[in-house]
């Protein structure tokens, strides 16, 4: 039985996913458990979960526990114009999970590139997550949307209005898209549209030429143009597979600018996957150049069914008052050289399942 066999799921995933990362040239990334409180009061709405803990550090600073792993390498990474910062990371994270009630400590994978982004740069952290979910199961689906398309349909609706709207589509509620443009005089043609883009949804080869009668305005055709030309390449790596568009995938204008994705596994209803593109998170922290990342929410696999394995240990190796301790310790070693685990006994116990039984004194098999 390999090392990496005995962890749990979620740690498992975890080494597989630095890993992946490391082999594509991306920095392992060391945090603080912990950063000022302010840095996440002033970006809540960019985190999964509003909710943070907090103390009150010895020279009275207010602190929180990291509730969120990109807001920190934001933060504490140097601004390098030209430059093109890719590092990964296997941290810790404080917050409510959907999996379990309360604060958990919750073990998050992912990278971040941040700087001088360019079309193949934003491909690779692309693929890398649909390769993220790969390993964990080949059974996956990576939703992916762009911003610029929703804001595109959205230009010349006031800020609140629009907001809404935003999050109706994020729900997919085509009545309640139809009914706030009603309700507040905007074109039916603005209406079709949105319903139209909310229920979009299907691989790329399926959506996109039904993009080029619904979009409008520079910002969502440059965004089709974006989405157009990461499907290619994508198709070119052999990662196109699993792909989907979906335009209800919408986070924050504030922060995100281009590229959204999420990623499904079966037997979870929720994304196990999240990332996309998020250059005005930079700016506001008064950054330049660009950042796109994801995370992989790693509490998550516990919920995922497993298959129990079928016995404790491959072999028992029983012994008797006849056999030395050292014949019984070369007899183990050998069996865990042949890459067998073993655990020797004087008695068969009970409650404890094992593939073969041997003994020490007859060396062989029963």
């Amino acid at each position: 039985m390999s090392e990496i066999s005995i962890l749990r799921r979620d740690e498992r995933a975890g080494y597989q996913l630095r890993e992946l990362y490391r082999r594509h040239g991306y920095t392992l990334y060391r945090m603080s458990k912990f950063e000022e409180y302010d840095l996440y009061v002033r970006n809540k709405s960019f985190l999964v979960s509003e909710h943070i803990l907090t103390f009150t550090d010895t020279d009275g600073r207010l602190m929180a526990l990291k509730p969120d792993v990109t807001l920190s390498i934001v933060k504490n990474s140097p601004d390098a114009p030209g430059a093109t910062q890719k590092v990964c990371y296997n941290e810790t994270v404080y917050r409510t999970s959907p999996a379990a009630a309360g604060y958990r400590e919750i073990m998050q994978a992912g990278l971040e590139c941040i700087g001088d982004l360019d079309a193949y740069t934003a491909g690779e952290v692309l693929a890398l997550a649909d390769e993220s979910l790969a390993l964990i199961s080949g059974d996956h689906l990576l939703d992916i949307s762009h911003m610029g398309v929703a804001a595109g349909l959205l230009e010349g609706i006031p800020e609140e209005i629009a907001h809404t709207l935003l999050e109706e589509l994020g729900r997919k509620n085509a009545a309640a898209i139809r009914d706030i443009c009603a309700r507040r005089g905007l074109p039916r043609e603005t209406a079709d549209r949105l319903e139209t883009l909310a229920l979009l949804y299907g691989p790329p080869e399926e959506v996109l030429p039904r993009l080029a009668g619904l979009v409008q305005g520079q910002t969502a055709e440059a965004a089709v143009r974006e989405l157009e030309d990461l499907c290619g390449l994508m198709a070119a790596m052999g990662r196109a597979s699993h792909l989907r568009l979906d335009f209800s995938i919408v986070n924050d204008m504030r922060y995100y600018s281009g590229l959204i994705f999420r990623g499904y596994l079966p037997g979870l209803a929720s994304g196990v996957l999240s990332g996309g593109r998020y250059d005005n998170l930079l700016h506001r922290m008064g950054r330049r150049g660009g950042a796109m990342g994801f995370a992989v929410y790693l509490d998550q696999l516990e919920r995922l069914e497993t298959e129990e394995p079928s016995y404790d240990v491959d072999t028992l190796l029983l012994y008797g008052p006849e056999d030395s301790p050292s014949t019984v310790a070369e007899r183990a070693a050998a069996i865990l050289a042949q890459g067998r685990s073993v655990r020797a006994e004087r008695h068969i116990p009970q409650g404890v399942r094992f593939r073969t039984t041997e003994r020490v004194s007859e060396g062989g098999e029963l």
